[in-house]
């Protein structure tokens, strides 16, 4: 008779997370309150859908005369409480799949179906509740060309990699004080507009506690509409926090994986790990990549960010690699070596 596997041992942190959302969603659910889909914008390909949300009992959202979300502080993104191990049912193309949140009520499934390029819609339910409407990115066969873009201090300046920094900017400033980085609203809608029915993917550490904000601040700026990928923040099953590198690396090497055919131009910056992420992942997959474009942060933004990455010398490379100062200066050197037209 075989020997049963071992279970996965789980860091104590984790454990301890755990048992206070479990508290946390007892206490909730004893004032009535119940769970909802929060869904976030997902991708996919000629017969598959990335469906990618998360089930959270949230607090009722304050809204302004007009009927808007009124603005809030940054803090107020991480109230809701996360509901693990939910059941869900997603129905996308007339067909209804049920599936289960992982520990955090993070949905990320990939599900058979085939819909026309372009944003398609689909519905999501937790526990036979109200019914919610997702969206997802779905790609051509014959799309050969795509942008995955970092988000902090790339389109919306943040300072992000100095804790204290991060914190105020995550928890505190209010989302309509944050401010978009200059010119590059205007350059990913070039490429978004020059390269028809290709993905733009928004690839950054951030917690999927403020996609919502995110999705706010990108529409409210004139980004072009993108699929989202984030992260769990917060302990992992066998350490204290999940790798920000490691979220990007393994989100590019599945990209790669998932649409072989596609070139992606990879954007960021000089202020975090864009720089040495992107040499890696050109050296995996150098028939993935069509080039790479790293902003260079301002004297004053990378002492706030405690810094800035030298970028090597890529010549190298065997695709073009730019840099400029904001979206105007990448556009250019864009232009120069044929990814922009």
């Amino acid at each position: 008779m075989p020997s049963p596997e071992p279970r996965e041992k789980i860091h104590w942190i984790a454990k301890l997370e755990g048992r206070f959302h479990g508290l946390r969603e007892r206490l909730a659910r004893r004032s009535g309150r119940k769970p909802t889909v929060v869904p976030f914008a997902g991708y996919g390909g000629e017969d598959w859908v990335r469906v990618l949300g998360r089930v959270l009992i949230v607090p009722p959202r304050k809204h302004g005369p007009d009927g808007e979300p009124a603005s809030v502080r940054g803090w107020r993104s991480f109230l809701g409480i996360p509901v693990g191990f939910a059941p869900v049912a997603i129905t996308i193309g007339g067909v209804t799949h049920d599936v289960v949140t992982d520990r955090g009520g993070v949905i990320d499934v990939v599900l058979p179906a085939r819909l026309e390029p372009g944003w398609q819609v689909f519905q999501l339910s937790v526990e036979g509740g109200a019914t919610v409407e997702g969206r997802a990115f779905i790609v051509a066969a014959d799309v050969r060309f795509g942008v995955v873009s970092d988000v902090d201090d790339t389109v919306m300046v943040t300072a992000l990699p100095r804790p204290l920094l991060a914190a105020w900017n995550s928890f505190v400033v209010d989302e309509h004080a944050r401010q978009p980085v200059p010119g590059m609203a205007v350059l990913l809608e070039r490429l978004s507009r020059t390269n028809a029915g290709s993905p733009i993917i928004y690839l950054s550490t951030g917690a999927w506690n403020v996609a919502p904000t995110l999705t706010r601040f990108l529409e409210r700026h004139l980004f072009p509409s993108g699929s989202m990928l984030l992260t769990d923040w917060g302990p992992t099953h066998d350490r204290w926090f999940r790798s920000g590198k490691e979220h990007k690396l393994t989100n590019l090497r599945r990209l790669a994986e998932e649409f072989p055919q596609i070139e992606w131009l990879l954007i960021g910056d000089d202020g975090q790990h864009d720089d040495e992420i992107y040499t890696t992942f050109t050296r995996e997959y150098p028939s993935s990549v069509a080039g790479v474009a790293i902003r260079r942060l301002s004297p004053a933004q990378a002492v706030l960010a405690g810094g800035r990455t030298a970028v090597d010398d890529h010549t190298a490379a065997g695709v073009p690699w730019v840099t400029g100062d904001d979206g105007a200066g990448l556009a250019e050197r864009l232009e120069d070596v044929g990814l922009l037209r």
